[in-house]
């Protein structure tokens, strides 16, 4: 199974791509799709949408795995955000590739075992889990890749669960 993990956001947008086999891993790519501050908000979110369809072209992924929002003090941020999680759904939606969505509680129980791991045991167990030299940077990056994480250890879970039955 193919990957594509997202971590939503307006200015940087982590993905990252990995293979899931037989409970291994392997890393195929990851990086970020950055917009430029100061320019029109709906060309941001153009070249958001035509980073994702990119992304899906050059990898064909199985699913698109997606964070789901979270609280956030400034409104202001969090409409930037949502609307950047829509122009990516709505990619993958257009591209026949399936969506997954995880809150970032069961991201962080699905990485670290804990549903509240800080920032840096995620980004730590990222790097074990996938056999990396450092932690991918931006941090946007390293969560898109927890993101793909848990939606293959979730899926590996629901195998298991459906062969039981």
């Amino acid at each position: 199974m193919r990957v594509l993990g997202i971590d939503p956001g307006i200015a940087i947008m982590g993905y990252g791509i990995i293979d899931y086999k037989s409970n291994k891993f392997t890393v195929i790519d990851y990086g970020a799709i950055t917009t430029k501050a100061g320019i029109d908000k709906s060309l941001r979110l153009s070249d958001i949408y035509n980073g994702i369809v990119s992304l899906i072209k050059s990898y064909s992924p199985d699913v698109v795995a997606i964070e789901e929002l979270f609280y956030n003090k400034n409104a202001k941020t969090v409409i930037a955000i949502g609307e950047s999680r829509g122009v990516s759904i709505l990619a993958a939606v257009n591209s026949g590739i399936k969506i997954a969505e995880y809150t970032p509680l069961q991201v962080k129980q699905a990485v670290v075992g804990y549903g509240r791991a800080d920032k840096h045991q995620v980004q730590q167990m990222v790097k074990v889990l996938l056999n990396l030299e450092k932690v991918p940077k931006p941090d946007d990056v390293a969560d898109a890749l927890a993101v793909a994480i848990c939606h293959c250890h979730s899926s590996n879970i629901n195998e298991k669960l459906r062969s039981l039955r």
